[in-house]
């Protein structure tokens, strides 16, 4: 087998070990009358209804397997092992188009189209819809909500004096010009009613339990889909000194936020709920299990896992390039996984072309590599998706070296990495692939 194929084996065992339907099943049990979730238990004899709801990349495939493991839980009248019954088990989630299941009793929205990673009004509806779901639920009802990368974007429910385009034209502004994950989940959950918390204070569900599969580095429970089961104080503040950082205060499409932002704040319902939160999976799940297979193919790897955003894409790729470089000369280590999640500085409209973060780490990567003799990387988004693109990154090797004809120079400075990497043949297509824990890449080098 070639490096590059190498590379490829170690960067898809990494994302095959953070499946959601599987992660849900191993995490939810019944056990005789009991549920068991993570390590918590409860008695479902004493429960009235499950109300499940949540949004993501990954949220269709973790309510599949919540469906299959609670398909063993008893009859709530007949006391005896059977199919959890409509309407004891109900809910909705909001998810990306074309990531919909097969589900019995719990509905799936299609909160935005396919490849459009962004608030829109069906999603709005979606928020709308759970939060009404969750403020009818009883004492004795237990809420599970299922999140996962994406979820944000999903669940857009604007605050009293913001519209949904306001928060649509603050979140574009802010990612062209470069804002951390951190920064816009931040300036989000402060114009929106049902993040920061805004979930857990609607329900009155005795238990509300929220099971997450971490796209934020370090899991932060109160920055995944921006915090919707997480009580939080309001941080006007702090949202408004980012939309100044980066120059947003003079903006037109920014009147609306910042108006919201600048008025003072209203008291908030407390939160009756028992809250609870488990991680499920997250980028170094994926990280190690890559290490896994790459010595299992009989490398001598190392891993890094970030555990905040990393800086500019160009600059992780350059560091990763002549990292390549030095491993190439001394053959220990032979392997580097990494995980993790850079930025792009997007250009002006009139010049910009496609691509996405990792397309955007990989070519200038390239551009330290040259040939890439003897060096084979992959880097590429978990959920299959980098940028507005369909592919989920790029994959360079001796031969994709070879084949580029055009400047990658250029196409760097206009974010144009996919029109290069589409004319050599190295991007990486996965189609979605039902998960979302970051970024992971993978180097490895042959003897020099």
């Amino acid at each position: 087998m070639s490096l590059r194929d190498d590379a490829l084996r170690i960067w898809r065992a990494g994302v095959a070990a953070v499946d959601p339907e599987r992660l849900v099943q191993e995490a939810v049990v019944v056990d005789g009358h009991w549920l068991l979730v993570d390590d918590l238990q409860f008695d479902l004899r004493t429960i009235g209804r499950v109300l499940v709801v949540g949004a993501g990349k990954a949220s269709a495939a973790m309510t599949l397997g919540l469906e299959a493991a609670l398909a063993a839980a008893p009859s709530p009248v007949e006391r005896a092992p059977a199919r959890f019954a409509s309407p004891q088990l109900t809910g909705l989630l909001s998810i990306p188009a074309g990531s919909e299941v097969p589900l019995e009793h719990i509905e799936l929205i299609h909160g935005r189209p396919a490849g459009v990673n962004e608030p829109r009004p069906e999603g709005e509806t979606a928020a709308r819809r759970m939060m009404q779901l969750v403020a009818s639920a009883q004492p004795n009802d237990l809420c599970l909500c299922l999140l996962s990368g994406g979820g944000s974007a999903l669940l857009p429910l604007p605050a009293p004096g913001v519209t949904l385009a306001d928060k649509i034209a603050v979140t574009r502004l802010l990612s062209a010009a470069g804002a951390s994950i951190e920064e816009l989940n931040l300036v989000r959950s402060n114009l929106s009613a049902i993040k920061r918390g805004g979930l857990a204070r609607a329900c009155r569900a005795g238990r509300l339990v929220t099971l997450t599969l971490s796209d934020v580095l370090g899991d932060p429970v109160h920055l995944i889909a921006s915090g919707p089961t997480v009580p939080a104080p309001p941080v006007p503040g702090a949202a408004l000194e980012i939309l100044q950082r980066y120059a947003m205060a003079g903006r037109s499409e920014c009147a609306g936020a910042i108006g919201a932002l600048s008025r003072e704040a209203r008291g908030e319902a407390e939160v009756t709920a028992a809250l609870e939160y488990r991680i499920l999976g997250n980028n170094a799940v994926a990280v190690d299990a890559a290490g896994v297979e790459a010595e299992r193919l009989g490398y001598n790897h190392a891993m890094l896992c970030a555990t905040a955003t990393e800086g500019p894409a160009e600059e992780v790729g350059r560091h990763l390039a002549e990292t390549a470089l030095r491993m190439r000369s001394s053959g220990n280590p032979n392997c580097l996984i990494s995980g993790g999640e850079t930025t792009v500085k997007l250009a002006d409209p009139a010049l910009r072309g496609r691509g996405g973060r990792n397309q955007q780490l990989a070519l200038a990567a390239l551009e330290v590599l040259g040939d890439c003799q003897d060096i084979a990387l992959v880097s590429a988004g978990t959920d299959g998706e980098d940028g507005p693109t369909d592919a989920a990154g790029a994959i360079l090797d001796t031969a994709i070296a070879r084949r580029s004809r055009l400047s990658a120079r250029d196409h760097l400075a206009r974010n144009d990495a996919y029109t290069f990497f589409d004319d050599c043949g190295g991007l990486l297509k996965t189609g979605p692939t039902g998960t979302n824990v970051c970024d992971l890449r993978v180097v490895v080098v042959g003897k020099h």
